[in-house]
């Protein structure tokens, strides 16, 4: 996400000058950079915990997008919650507490997660919005809606010019291939198993990469400090679904799909009304149908995944 969101960057603003600090963990790539302007571009490898070196970068900036997370469940689940709350929580108030010293910063735009929301019936048609409840039901999610909770603390208390945007899962290339799409693409190319929890029932809403790009875009322009924002196409797949589509496109047979024992906590279904961002301009333009295939192409033609 925080890839595709530089290069866009890149693309659609003229002149524009970036700073990428990143702690490069296990699921970093800096094999984008190549394709950037050296000259408006530079990379700094840190920890956004670390207060002194964010508040030296960040009184050179204007504007402040924070990706930084550790964001995988299973993870969160099974190898213990620390890593996630020094990063999702302390780095969050540590870019607070630099924010606070850098006046020229005009806005900071801080990438949450639809599992604050925790989950909804699989059967329903309700749609959570920026008002529903905060309810999150794993390590990870909880270590988002905690950052979000610091946040609002600090807009209310400082007058902070935070806003949060709330995105559905999102998928492209160069996702790592621990999360779900690429991990069954890849799996399906290699002709193994692709593990699918439960009855593979559950339901997530998917919006690509380059649309998610775009949101911030538009929130960085003209959403409103303190405010939340819903980011969401509205296209809900189940799991099952979205891996019998996969095996479809590469031509590989149904047989690959092996059902696990569920996760503890799994989320059995995501689905967000993203309207007060579509009053801000903002529309989805690509398709799981469309984008899919052209997300499974970039995963065949690239040999490092």
């Amino acid at each position: 996400m925080g890839s595709n969101f530089i290069q866009t960057l890149f693309r659609q603003v003229p002149n524009v000058r970036v700073t990428n600090l990143d702690l490069l963990t296990y699921a970093a790539s800096r094999s984008f950079e190549n394709k950037l302007p050296a000259s408006r571009y530079k990379f700094v490898r840190g920890d956004i915990a670390n207060t002194p070196l964010v508040l030296r970068l960040m009184k050179k900036c204007d504007y402040v997008v924070n990706f930084a997370a550790e964001t995988h469940v299973d993870r969160s689940i099974h190898n213990g919650a620390d890593p996630f709350v020094h990063s999702n929580i302390f780095g969050v108030v540590s870019l607070l507490n630099a924010l606070k010293e850098s006046p020229n910063v005009k806005k900071m735009l801080h990438v949450s997660t639809d599992e604050v929301w925790g989950d909804l019936p699989i059967s329903s048609k309700e749609k959570f919005n920026e008002s529903s409840p905060l309810l999150p039901n794993s390590p990870y999610a909880a270590s988002k809606a905690s950052a979000e909770l610091m946040i609002r603390s600090f807009c209310k208390t400082y007058n902070l010019p935070v806003l949060v945007s709330r995105s559905v899962n999102n998928y492209g290339p160069g996702q790592f291939p621990e999360k779900m799409i690429p991990l069954f693409i890849t799996q399906a190319l290699a002709n193994k198993t692709l593990p699918l929890y439960g009855s593979g029932k559950n339901v997530r809403d998917w919006l690509y990469v380059a649309d998610h790009s775009q949101a911030i875009l538009t929130l960085l322009a003209g959403g409103k400090a303190g405010e939340v924002y819903g980011v969401s196409r509205g296209e809900e797949y189940s799991n099952l679904d979205i891996a019998k589509k996969i095996l479809k496109i590469l031509n590989k047979p149904t047989s690959l799909i092996e059902y696990i024992t569920d996760r503890p906590g799994h989320d059995r279904r995501y689905g967000v009304d993203s309207s007060k961002l579509r009053k801000l301009g903002w529309r989805p333009r690509f398709s799981l149908k469309e984008s899919l295939p052209k997300t499974i192409n970039w995963y065949q033609s690239t040999r490092n995944f």
